[in-house]
């Protein structure tokens, strides 16, 4: 009888043993890092009603398990609860556990994009990112005119061009275009009106939105914050006097394919943007102008310019008169020294 009870202890013991050690195991099994490079920014999407199980299928089929999902998944059950996992794009990061990933679809931590909306691009410009991006929804997006209605709340606007705040949005999967849309058109308001509010007395401009425009030719001007308010000076003097504007960035607006290439016909050609035969500003702005060029048409520095070309080096040659400015377009444009 000793000899039985003592087999029989040896063999709990044993079992015990064999018990601890798999419990250890699968613990070590839910705690240890995925497989996922340093560096590596992976994401995974977790599809509506997955269960822990498809996951870990997922997980395994993307390389990201060292041993058979069964393995993960009885691991996961035993010490954790891999339920109420909330659907999206998560990232995976270097170093995390299946524990950690399992509390992070909990919580429901997805991975926030960004998107970067440039000023002095255009709406069209505008338009083509935002469609293109493959985690935005755009499928409540109805044709332009429509669109601008729904986000402004105005029938006055037929365009979105100038009325988007450039900046970088953060999102998440599945967000509309719409809601990114409202949220730009929203700040650019808001910086609108902060300019307004700023402009100094005696400009050219009977409502916001004309200053809207200036600032969207500013934009296209000049890339340099240094000359934003010289070159709003040039063309505040010329509306003044009652002088065009005579800008190239808005005739080239108003051509149509542009290829590149403005030439003397496209200059002499009669559109509503061309303000070398128009007078005083085009009927819409020509670009998405940033806060930098909104503060600029409001708060023009006092010149006696009324020209400006380019210097080859990124910069503008300012002139008062017409011959000054010829001048300068013979030495920077011509090569004539």
């Amino acid at each position: 009888m000793g000899t039985i009870r003592k087999l029989l202890i040896s063999s709990v013991v044993a079992a015990t043993l064999g018990v601890v050690v798999i419990a250890g195991w699968s613990y070590q099994l839910v705690h240890r890092p995925l497989l996922v490079p340093a560096n590596d920014t992976h994401l995974v999407t977790i599809a509506r009603g997955a269960s822990a199980g498809a996951i870990i299928n997922q997980l395994a089929a993307e390389g990201r398990l060292r041993h058979a999902p069964k393995l993960y998944y009885w691991s996961s059950r035993i010490w954790d609860r891999p339920v109420a996992l909330q659907a999206g794009v998560y990232q995976l990061h270097s170093g995390q556990t299946l524990a950690q990933f399992w509390q992070q679809l909990r919580q429901g931590e997805q991975y926030q994009f960004a998107i970067t909306l440039v000023e002095g691009q255009t709406w069209s410009q505008w338009a083509s990112l935002l469609h293109q991006h493959d985690y935005l929804d755009s499928r409540d997006v109805e044709d332009d005119v429509a669109l601008v209605r729904r986000v402004t709340g105005s029938e006055e606007y037929t365009s979105f061009e100038g009325l988007l705040a450039p900046d970088t949005y953060k999102f998440y999967a599945g967000t509309s275009v719409l809601t990114l849309l409202e949220q730009a058109f929203a700040l650019q308001q808001q910086r609108l009106q902060q300019a307004w509010e700023q402009r100094l007395p005696g400009l050219p401009y009977e409502t916001p939105y004309q200053l809207l425009i200036m600032a969207s030719i500013i934009e296209k001007e000049t890339g340099g914050n240094s000359e934003r308010g010289l070159v709003s000076s040039v063309f505040v003097n010329r509306l003044q006097i009652g002088m065009r504007l005579q800008s190239d960035p808005t005739t080239i607006y108003g051509v149509e394919n542009f290829d590149g290439n403005l030439t003397r016909q496209h200059l002499r050609e009669k559109t509503a943007y061309n303000t070398y035969r128009i007078d005083g500003l085009p009927p819409t702005p020509i670009a998405m102008p940033s806060y930098a060029s909104l503060l600029a048409a409001a708060q023009p520095e006092v010149s006696g310019y009324y020209y400006f070309v380019a210097d080859g080096s990124g910069g503008h040659v300012f002139s008062e008169t017409l011959a000054e400015h010829n001048r300068a377009v013979d030495r920077y444009q011509r090569g004539n020294h």
